[in-house]
């Protein structure tokens, strides 16, 4: 697949006074007469301090034996370091990558970096997430978040095998890996298939340097966050092995509970693309096609929305990436009541554990080769 054959994937116009033009005449009014910038305030200044502090203060307390004559808290350090990775991940890294932190686009690559601290490579992770997940939501080959290892069936146009009929119980446990996964094999093996499918060339780096760059940030990220905890803690290896592993667990299943209930539930859709005049078509607009295949959730709850970067606002970011996340829970009235005048869906669940146990359900309805969605 080439990246001819991915762009050819086409969404119906959005037509005269549609949906996407009100709302984004409403939501740009809103920050004209408020006299707010859509970017980060000093609230989002602040919580970037704190969320860098809950990772490098638990490391610094790793490397300076604070935990070496009590394995248990040891180990609660590098748990704490797991949540500090998803604070980063989702409060730091998410919008500056997005290009929404600041309107210096020094600052958003600045700080967009800071993901290559934390063992990834932002040039995979933009094209994973800005360009396939947030144009090609829940499309079967297109979006990479849904298009995972076989063991998996995140949608009802993926092949079924007898195994998914249990997924629902030890999807857990691949989400768990997810970030270790992400920081060894994965980074390399996309880069490779993004270089197949001509990706790379909007990022402007070749494969060889991509390549190269991961190493390089691969190699610091290691000597940091194991080298160093195995020459400073004080403790045997296989302890700081165990608390490495932690960190990961901790962030991939945690990220994933984050994600996955926004998109894989039973309200979406998972559309089919269409074939006409030999070219594919989604039958909605690409603003009606993100509404319909993404949720929200604990809409109530300040403290969540502060922890995971806002993303329980998942409409309101996939509709708004050119807005910073400390605005959502502001512009999520606006949203609703735009879909609600055109008579579309604005799926809410009400609590984390509700949409929690709706993606469990999904994974399930799944897992029983159920193809009930029509294109």
């Amino acid at each position: 697949m080439s990246i001819e054959k991915i762009n050819i994937v086409r969404f119906a116009p959005k037509g005269n006074s549609s949906f996407i033009d009100t709302l984004t005449d409403r939501v740009r009014d809103y920050f004209q007469t408020s006299g707010i910038s859509p970017y980060a305030n000093g609230g989002m200044w602040r919580k970037t301090i704190v969320m860098i502090l809950c990772y490098c203060i638990p490391y610094a307390l790793i490397i300076g034996s604070a935990g070496s004559g009590n394995i248990w808290l040891f180990w609660l350090f590098w748990f704490l370091m797991g949540c500090g990775t998803v604070g980063i991940g989702t409060s730091i890294m998410h919008d500056a990558n997005h290009g929404t932190y600041s309107p210096n686009k020094k600052v958003n690559a600045f700080l967009g970096h800071i993901l290559e601290v934390i063992g990834g490579y932002s040039v995979n992770w933009k094209i994973q997430h800005n360009l396939l997940h947030h144009t090609y939501t829940n499309i079967d080959g297109l979006d990479e978040d849904i298009n995972t290892i076989a063991l998996l069936r995140l949608s009802p146009r993926q092949q079924w095998y007898w195994f998914h009929r249990y997924q629902h119980l030890y999807a857990w446990f691949f989400y768990m890996c997810m970030t270790l996964f992400w920081m060894t094999a994965k980074d390399y093996l996309q880069v490779v298939r993004y270089k197949q499918l001509n990706l790379l060339i909007k990022q402007k780096v070749t494969l060889r340097k991509a390549i190269f760059d991961i190493t390089w940030y691969k190699l610091f990220y290691y000597a940091y966050v194991l080298v160093l905890p195995l020459m400073l803690s004080g403790q045997p290896w296989y302890f700081v092995l165990t608390g490495f592993v932690i960190m990961h667990l901790t962030a991939g299943f945690i990220l994933a509970c984050i994600f996955q209930p926004a998109h894989i539930i039973p309200d979406a859709t998972f559309p089919e693309p269409t074939v006409k005049d030999g070219k594919r078509h989604i039958k909605d607009s690409w603003a009606v096609h993100e509404l319909v295949n993404t949720a929200n959730f604990a809409p109530n709850s300040r403290l969540l929305s502060w922890l995971i970067g806002g993303l329980n606002f998942q409409i309101e970011h996939h509709l708004f990436t050119n807005i910073c996340h400390i605005h959502y829970r502001r512009i999520a009235p606006i949203v609703k009541e735009i879909a609600e005048a055109f008579g579309l869906p604005y799926h809410v669940k009400p609590t984390f554990w509700k949409a929690l146990t709706d993606h469990a359900k999904m994974l399930k309805i799944l897992g029983k080769n159920q193809l009930h969605y029509q294109s």
